[in-house]
């Protein structure tokens, strides 16, 4: 009796219509009985080839994230070769081109994974363009991730996945200049086929935009990441050559970076409300302030990175690279290292609140709240804590009463200790109405001062 574990057989549809698929393919499917072939998404002009087969665009509408449809995909698959033996999975395209799905198969051991070579979007695109992608020295990225994927390229690139308005304007964004020539590359191999060039700043406007649109940037002008280097390098400069800067301490810097943050909320709350959540706001609109005080705060964390350099700590590529791996690991419903239940901002802060008590190895919620937080987010803070570890049961209900007693307290027994639990209940009233007592204290503040000079100036 064989002891081979069941084997997935995995061909690729080309990059458009059916006259791309090739002969080998179409036996492979013809191979095939219906209940044992499977396609990733039946959105592909070659899909009907594959037909009678099942789909996995039920499993695109069930999931909140793309991680979890590609796991989904390989857990039916390996599912269904354990029933028939071997299943035959189609995808767009190349399986060896931007597969996801195929990539976790392959590094799944309990299915054997054969790939048959198929044309993908890439094959089209050099022949449109013209391009040598060897020569060259073409790199394809993944539109969605675009700003990462392409820092400290200089080009050419070849861009896949450009399927929304947002994911172009991203793109857009990341792009040095607004002038950079790029091209469209749409539908490639059928009737509605569109090769067109353009500038960066003319990409927002284009469409339609589906999943067999792509992007070419024949040169970037400047790598996205280019500007961030050259950043640390002034950074160093400064440090070396500036009386200022040369004297200066994590320390000495301490009362700078506070006031730095507070400039940055200044900025947002300066910012217009859109119409709508989610909705746009006028352009410019006090962005132009954000901006610039969020580049007053980026130099001091850059600078605190150069102190801690000189003295052989760490650099500001170890900054980034520890909060990247933190995040990743406090945020195991995104990148599929969970269990995906977490749907609600409350049950995610208390699994937040779980990760970090974990990592720093904190024996009560309280451990770890700052001391020197403003008393309006300390309070809260502490309330949260509570809140995520089952500690506080309180409800709006509950705080509107002892605030209502706090305020039937006769004037003499009204100290410091009355007004510290007025504060607290009313941050406790704030937190059970999703609002931020220290926003809103400010934005109270800004609106009596400028009354106040109103009344001034008669």
């Amino acid at each position: 009796m064989s002891s081979e574990p069941p084997r997935v057989v995995v061909v690729g549809l080309g990059p458009a219509g059916a006259d791309l698929v090739t002969d080998g393919t179409r036996a492979l499917i013809e191979d095939t009985p219906p209940p044992a072939r499977f396609l990733r998404t039946l959105r592909h002009p070659a899909a009907a080839v594959v037909e009678p087969a099942t789909s996995c665009d039920d499993l695109y509408r069930a999931a909140q994230h793309v991680e979890e449809v590609y796991r989904a995909i390989v857990e039916r698959l390996v599912t269904a070769a354990g029933q028939h033996g071997t299943v035959l999975y189609a995808v767009p395209g190349s399986p060896a081109v931007a597969e996801r799905s195929v990539q976790l198969l392959l590094g799944d051991g309990r299915v054997r994974v054969e790939v048959h070579p198929a044309l993908s979007f890439a094959d089209l695109a050099w022949s449109r363009l013209g391009i040598d992608p060897l020569s060259s020295g073409a790199r394809i990225v993944d539109g969605q991730r675009f700003a990462g994927a392409a820092a400290g390229e200089r080009g050419p690139l070849l861009v896949a996945q450009c399927d929304s308005a947002e994911t172009l304007a991203a793109v857009a964004l990341a792009l040095p200049e607004p002038s950079t020539e790029v091209w469209i590359l749409h539908h490639l191999g059928l009737e509605s086929e569109q090769v067109e060039r353009l500038r960066a700043d003319e990409l927002a406007r284009w469409g339609p935009l589906d999943h067999l649109t792509s992007l070419y940037i024949p040169e970037m002008a400047e790598a996205p990441a280019v500007e961030l280097v050259r950043f640390g390098e002034l950074v160093a400069t400064l440090r070396a050559e500036c009386p200022w800067d040369r004297s200066q301490t994590h320390r000495s810097l301490r009362r700078h970076l506070l006031e730095e943050v507070y400039e940055v909320l200044e900025a947002i709350d300066s910012l217009p409300e859109p119409a709508s959540p989610g909705g746009a706001v006028v352009a410019g609109g006090g962005y132009e302030d954000l901006e610039e005080e969020l580049g007053d705060l980026l130099f001091h964390i850059f600078f605190h990175a150069t102190l801690a350099a000189e003295q052989g700590q760490f650099t500001i590529a170890d900054v980034v690279r520890h909060v990247d791996a933190k995040l990743r690991h406090r945020h195991p419903h995104v990148f599929g290292t969970g269990s995906g239940e977490a749907t609600d901002a409350g049950s995610l802060d208390a699994g937040w609140e779980e990760l970090k008590r974990a990592e720093k190895g904190r024996s009560s919620a309280m451990d770890g709240i700052p001391e020197a937080l403003p008393a309006l987010l300390g309070a809260l803070k502490v309330q949260k804590r509570a809140e995520a570890a089952g500690l506080d049961t309180g409800s709006e209900t509950s705080a509107l009463a002892r605030l209502s007693a706090a305020l039937d307290i006769a004037a003499g027994q009204r100290d410091e200790a009355w007004l510290g639990s007025l504060l607290f209940d009313a941050v406790e009233l704030a937190r059970h109405c999703s609002l931020d007592p220290e926003s809103a204290l400010r934005v109270a503040t800004s609106a009596a001062r400028e009354e106040f000079r109103r009344v001034e100036n008669g």
